[in-house]
Formats: C-alpha cells, sequence, structure tokens
C-alpha cells in the first residue's frame, strides 16, 4: 500500500485524531494573495460572451461529449468568467466566522460560480496556445482580479504539452490547451497538512464548472489527469513539490488545423517560463504529509489507467432489501447555467426548518449530483460516487438517513428518525445549525478500492469526482431556488458507524446541506459582471 492509503485513513480519523501539526495557527496577516501574481508581464483583456436562455443547466449536466462544438476567445473568455472570475460583491449577515471582516475592502468576499474550500482558490488556470489561436502562441496565466490573461511565454509549445500528455490522451487533436494547477501555499497556509484533501476537491469543482457551463453550449471538456507532471511543471516554471500539476485540458477550438508532426530527428529545445509568481508571505511554511502526498501522487503521473480499471471500485448498488420511498420526477432544470453560477453562494446559517423542502427539490439535487459525479476524460464514465441523504424537513418523506438509488430514482431507508440531533454532534464548526436544513447529502467514495486500482495518483481522482458533486450540488440548488452548503468539517467516523458502512470500503468525505433560507435576510450584492 503507498502512502496516499496512510493519507486517506488520517482524513477520515481527524476529527478524533487531529492531524499534525495539531496547534498549528494561521498567521493572517502573513497570509498569501489568493492568486497568483506575475509583476511586469503583459495583459490581454478576455471577452465575454452572450449566454443563450437554452444552454440550461439540464443540458450542462447531460454533458454530451460528443458534441463537435468550437471554442473561440470570447467563449474561453465567458467560461473563465463564470467560473473562477469575479463576477460580483457579496455582504450579507450570515454565521461565519469572517463576517466582521467583510465590510473591509482588503478582505472582502467576491462571488465566484465555483466553489471553493475556505473560499481560497487556489487553481491556476494557465492557457498555452498554438497558432490556431487568436494571438500569437504562448503560454498565459488566467488572472482572475482583472479577467484577462498575463503573458508569460511567447512562442509554440504546445509540442510540449502534446508530449506530456502522451498516447491514449482524451479530448481532440489540438494546439489549444488549459493547464490547471495548484499552489498548494496558497491554501495550505490555513489549513496546513489538511490541504491537499481540500485543494483536490477544489480541482473538481473547477473542472465540473467548466463541463456544465460547456455542456450546455455544445462543447466539450475532457479532462486528462494522467500526463508528465514534471514535464509540464518545468514548462510553467514551477517546482512541483511547491505547485502541482493536477489537469490539462484540450480544447478543440474553432478554425484549429492539425498540429505539426515534429521531426523525428530533431529534439525539442528545452523551453521554459521565465518569470515567476511573486509571492506575498514574507514566511512560507512545508507541511511534511502535504509534500508526501505530492510526491507520491506525481510518481505515477504518466501511468493512465487502462480502460476498465475503475470497474472494482466502482460504487455498491442500492440494497434492494431496504424499504423503498419512490421519488416524484425532477422538474426540469431550464435556468441557463450562468445564471445559475452566479446566484450560487453558501449559505452560512441561514437555514431555517418552518419552510421544508418539496420532494421535487430533493429529488433534483440527488439525481444531479449522481450525474454530475463522473468527471470524465481519461478516467472513463466509471461512477466511483454514492450518495446517501439525512433527511430532516422534505414535505412528503419521513425523516430518517437514506441510501440514494439512481437508477430506480428513489430513496432506501437506511435508519429511521430525525437524524438533526446526530448531525449537529458530530459537526465540528458554528457556522451552520444541521437540524434546520432539509437534508443533508453525503457522497461516498470507496477511497481504498481506487488507490489500489490505479495508485497513489487515484487519490486526486477521488477528491476531483467528490469536488465535482459539491459543484453540481450548488449549482441545482440555485436553480430550484434553495440554498445550499458544504462542509469538511464532521466526524467522518460518527458517519459511516451510523449509515452502517462497516465492510463496505465507502468512505463519506463531505457534507452538502441543502434548504430553505430565512426570508427578508440582510444582504448586499454588488455586480460587476
Amino acid at each position: 500500500m503507498g502512502y496516499a492509503h496512510e493519507y486517506a485513513a488520517a482524513i477520515l480519523q481527524r476529527g478524533r485524531v487531529p492531524m499534525d501539526p495539531a496547534d498549528y495557527v494561521p498567521n493572517w496577516s502573513d497570509g498569501p494573495r489568493k492568486t497568483k501574481f506575475y509583476p511586469g508581464t503583459d495583459t490581454l483583456p478576455l471577452p465575454d460572451c452572450d449566454y443563450p436562455a437554452h444552454a440550461d443547466l439540464d443540458r450542462g449536466l447531460a454533458q454530451d461529449t460528443g458534441g463537435g462544438g468550437e471554442f473561440d476567445l470570447a467563449l474561453l473568455g465567458g467560461m473563465l468568467r463564470d467560473s473562477y472570475g469575479l463576477t460580483g460583491r457579496r455582504l450579507g449577515v450570515q454565521a461565519n466566522t469572517d463576517l466582521s471582516a467583510l465590510p473591509f475592502y482588503p478582505l472582502a468576499n467576491w462571488s465566484r460560480g465555483s466553489a471553493s474550500g475556505g473560499g481560497l482558490y487556489p487553481v491556476a488556470v494557465h492557457w498555452v496556445s498554438g497558432p490556431s489561436g487568436p494571438v500569437p502562441p504562448g503560454v498565459h496565466h488566467y488572472s482572475t482580479r482583472h479577467h484577462a490573461m498575463r503573458r508569460l511565454l511567447t512562442g509554440d509549445v504546445t509540442g510540449e504539452v502534446r508530449a506530456a500528455l502522451g498516447e491514449g490522451a482524451p479530448g481532440p487533436d489540438t494546439d489549444q490547451f488549459l493547464v490547471l494547477s495548484i499552489k498548494y501555499w496558497q491554501n495550505a497556509f490555513k489549513y496546513n497538512n489538511f490541504s491537499f484533501h481540500a485543494v483536490s476537491m477544489d480541482l473538481g469543482a473547477c473542472v465540473q464548472t467548466w463541463r456544465m457551463w460547456a455542456g450546455a453550449r455544445g462543447l466539450s471538456v475532457e479532462p486528462a489527469l494522467w500526463f508528465d507532471e514534471e514535464r509540464l511543471g518545468r514548462l510553467l516554471g514551477v517546482d512541483t513539490a511547491d505547485e502541482g500539476v493536477f489537469a490539462v485540458v484540450p480544447l478543440r477550438w474553432t478554425g484549429a488545423a492539425a498540429p505539426r508532426t515534429p521531426s523525428p530527428d530533431r529534439a525539442p529545445a528545452a523551453v521554459a517560463v521565465r518569470h515567476r509568481d511573486l509571492e506575498r508571505s514574507r514566511t512560507v511554511l512545508a507541511f511534511d504529509a502535504l509534500r508526501r502526498m505530492q510526491a507520491v501522487t506525481a510518481a505515477g503521473a504518466t501511468d493512465r489507467p487502462a480502460a476498465g480499471a475503475l470497474a472494482p471500485a466502482a460504487a455498491h448498488p442500492a440494497d434492494p432489501d431496504r424499504p423503498e420511498t419512490p421519488l416524484p420526477p425532477c422538474p426540469p432544470l431550464d435556468i441557463d447555467v450562468r445564471t445559475a453560477l452566479r446566484t450560487r453562494r453558501s449559505s452560512f446559517g441561514r437555514f431555517e426548518s418552518q419552510r421544508p423542502l418539496t420532494a421535487e427539490q430533493l429529488a433534483s439535487c440527488l439525481a444531479a449530483s449522481a450525474a454530475g459525479s463522473r468527471i470524465g476524460g481519461d478516467t472513463g464514465g466509471q461512477r466511483l460516487a454514492k450518495l446517501y441523504a439525512f433527511v430532516g424537513h422534505v414535505d412528503g418523506i419521513e425523516p430518517g438517513a437514506y441510501e440514494y438509488d439512481p437508477d430506480a430514482h428513489s430513496l432506501r431507508l437506511v435508519k429511521a428518525g430525525a437524524p438533526g440531533a446526530f448531525l449537529q454532534k458530530n459537526y465540528f464548526l458554528s457556522n451552520y445549525n444541521l437540524e434546520q436544513a432539509g437534508a443533508v447529502l453525503v457522497p461516498t467514495v470507496r477511497t481504498d478500492a481506487v488507490l489500489d486500482a490505479v495508485g497513489d495518483r487515484g487519490y486526486r481522482l477521488v477528491n476531483a469526482a467528490v469536488g465535482a458533486i459539491a459543484q453540481t450540488a450548488y449549482t441545482t440548488a440555485s436553480a430550484v431556488g434553495i440554498g445550499c452548503g458544504v462542509a469538511l468539517g464532521f466526524d467522518n467516523i460518527s458517519y459511516i458507524e451510523e449509515l452502517g458502512l462497516d465492510g463496505t470500503g465507502e468512505a463519506p468525505l463531505l457534507i452538502m446541506m441543502i434548504g430553505n433560507e430565512r426570508p427578508a435576510p440582510a444582504d448586499f450584492r454588488y455586480e460587476i459582471a
């Protein structure tokens, strides 16, 4: 067994056995920026695009990878704006611990379409463009605060990306790529060794936002998670011990010609970005478990899983012997994806149980979350995640713990009775009252089975799938007009015991609360996009 098994076990036990360093306190005044910063680089402002009403969430969740739609600069800009770009300022009275700081501009809360653990947004998006693009070929970094590309290198280096991807990579034959890296300190300054667990979910949330956004427009986003990570790290000019390269997304581009095949007798010249990210923190710390996880998940980066390799790690089917509660058909999610993303937010303690969820709202969130668990690309279409629901306040459904059967679109009773006391007792933070939520959804993955099937790099896949589910739940809740919140601060072992998961290998990795919010909240929103 690799180190990832050990790390996964520590994550599950951390509610009872704190992870090192247990006495860590972040130095907030010396924290990093929420983005990379490349001073002295040229800026290319990105255009935006109209988002048609027919590009609705139902179509986005279908994610037709066989579509032949092509990206252009406006579509790329629109997708980046609606995922990681800043779209507005939020200032609402809620229960999160940062509330007192939000009125001050340097600490303002800026809304984005994608969710991120702790609101830290550590995913860095790089656009590697070739000759078919609308600008001179090169490497660019997406500056989220300016909705612009910063040019880091000029010249066609797409051959390096194709070489790093190797044979059998997903997506079209193209010379346009998005390369996603994660600068660990941007998250680890707050979460230390827990950071790897959190940021790998952020990757899934970002990619799933793109898949929904693009799918609704007839475009395809198929991420590659296996490739030569060290080679791409050198190209981007980063030390992969400090900044892991997590995904590559090839883009089918309008007017693109077939990439040139390099001459076999000419070795490509070594090339790398020379500009460096300017760190704000005076002191940058390293955390042992985080560095080990980066090392072991990068070690097998080129060993792309064979077709069917993940079949032994597939989610268990629902137990047919458990009492069944049919769910109503899901109403159409006919809101356009852009609107759903821009109205998404974390509820932070604003739930109220006096207005229960409808069964249709619960059904929509469950069905969409199950559909969002497949992130595609070189991971295939295997369903790795299973969903459970603690139902507290839903019209027509008795309180209790249930497993969701996506094939029958029904609930199977695991344990009867109101779950509120259990949920609140096993939540560590003070920013939610889980008893007030209409339901709490829990995705589980057989983490050890995935690691056994594809090696330690599979940990990134596990968490990317869970992050994709969380993003889908957020977006669907927005579409059906209810609140949503996602949290990692709970006792995983207690959930295993309560849901009877001992012996199944299933690991509950986050909780997703959905419900109606209190009416007429004190809230301020200023839209900038």
